[in-house]
C-alpha cells in the first residue's frame, strides 16, 4: 500500500518557504542561527571561485554535487530541490553557452529566491520550475545529468524520486547527488535526534538501501562515498550512477 507523503511533504514546503522569505529579506543570507537543517552549507563550495555570493549564503546542502558532475559545455542539468538557486548557477555556467541547467522546486517563494540570484548573477541559461522530485515534470530522456544536494533524504518517496531521476535522463545520463545516509545498525532515539536535527524530515536510507532503489529504477555504476561523519550513525555522501545505454538488439 502507498504512504500517504502529502502531510510530511507539505511541512517541507512550508518550511522552506519561511526561509526563502526571510533570505529575500535578508538579501538571500540566511539565518544560521535559527535554521538548523543545513549541514555545511557554504563551507563545500570553497574551491568554487565563480559562485554567486547571495546564493552561496543561502545555501543549505550537505556537499557540493557539482564537483562530482563532471559537467560539459551543451548539457542539460537538472537539479532536483534547487531551493535557492546556487547549483543551478554553477551548473549553468559550466554547460554554457549552449546548454541548460534547470531548477525544480515545490515552494514558489523558493524558486523566486533563485530567479532573484540568477538575474543577480547574470546567469540566463537557468530555468526554474515549479514540481516535485517524486514527479518531475520534464519528459523522458531529456537531461544529461542529474543533481541534487542534501535533499532526496526530505522525500517520503524515495523509490520514486529515483525511478523519476532515471526517466528524464537520456541513455547514458549521469546521476550524482550528495545526501545523507545511515549506518546499518543505527536505530533508536539517537538517529531519530539526528535526522531531526539535521532537517531530515522524511528519515534517511542506509547505504544498502540506497543502492538497492538506484538498482531498482535501472541505475549501474553505482558509488556511494561518504565524505564526513555525523552524529547518530549519519554520514554525508556522494552518490553517483549512471543510467545504462539501451543495448541495440540486433547487435
Amino acid at each position: 500500500m502507498a504512504t500517504d507523503v502529502t502531510p510530511v511533504a507539505e511541512q517541507i514546503v512550508s518550511r522552506y518557504s519561511e526561509i526563502a522569505r526571510a533570505a529575500l529579506a535578508g538579501r538571500g543570507t540566511v539565518d544560521r542561527d535559527a535554521e538548523q537543517a543545513q549541514c555545511f552549507g557554504p563551507v563545500a563550495y570553497a574551491a568554487e571561485s565563480d559562485a554567486p555570493q547571495d546564493a552561496l549564503l543561502a545555501s543549505l546542502g550537505c556537499g557540493n554535487p557539482i564537483a562530482v558532475a563532471s559537467l560539459a559545455p551543451g548539457e542539460i542539468v537538472l537539479d532536483l530541490g534547487s531551493g535557492g538557486g546556487l547549483d543551478v548557477l554553477l551548473s549553468a555556467r559550466r554547460v554554457a553557452p549552449d546548454g541548460i541547467a534547470y531548477g525544480l522546486d515545490a515552494s514558489p517563494d523558493m524558486l523566486a529566491l533563485a530567479r532573484a540570484h540568477a538575474e543577480s548573477a547574470g546567469v540566463t541559461n537557468a530555468t526554474f520550475i515549479e514540481g516535485r522530485i517524486e514527479a518531475i515534470p520534464l519528459p523522458d530522456g531529456h537531461v544529461d545529468v542529474v543533481v541534487s544536494n542534501c535533499v532526496i533524504n526530505l522525500s517520503g518517496d524515495k523509490p520514486s524520486v529515483l525511478a523519476e531521476a532515471h526517466r528524464v535522463l537520456k541513455a547514458d545520463g549521469r546521476l550524482g547527488v550528495t545526501d545523507i545516509v545511515a549506518d546499518e545498525d543505527a536505530t533508536g532515539p539517537a538517529r531519530a535526534e539526528a535526522e531531526h536535527r539535521i532537517g531530515c524530515a522524511a528519515g534517511t536510507l542506509t547505504e544498502s538501501e540506497y543502492r538497492h532503489h538506484l538498482e531498482s529504477a535501472g541505475f549501474a555504476d553505482i558509488s556511494i562515498t561518504r565524505i564526513r561523519r555525523l552524529d547518530g550513525g549519519l554520514s554525508s555522501a556522494i552518490i553517483q550512477a549512471v543510467k545504462p545505454a539501451v543495448s541495440d538488439p540486433a547487435t
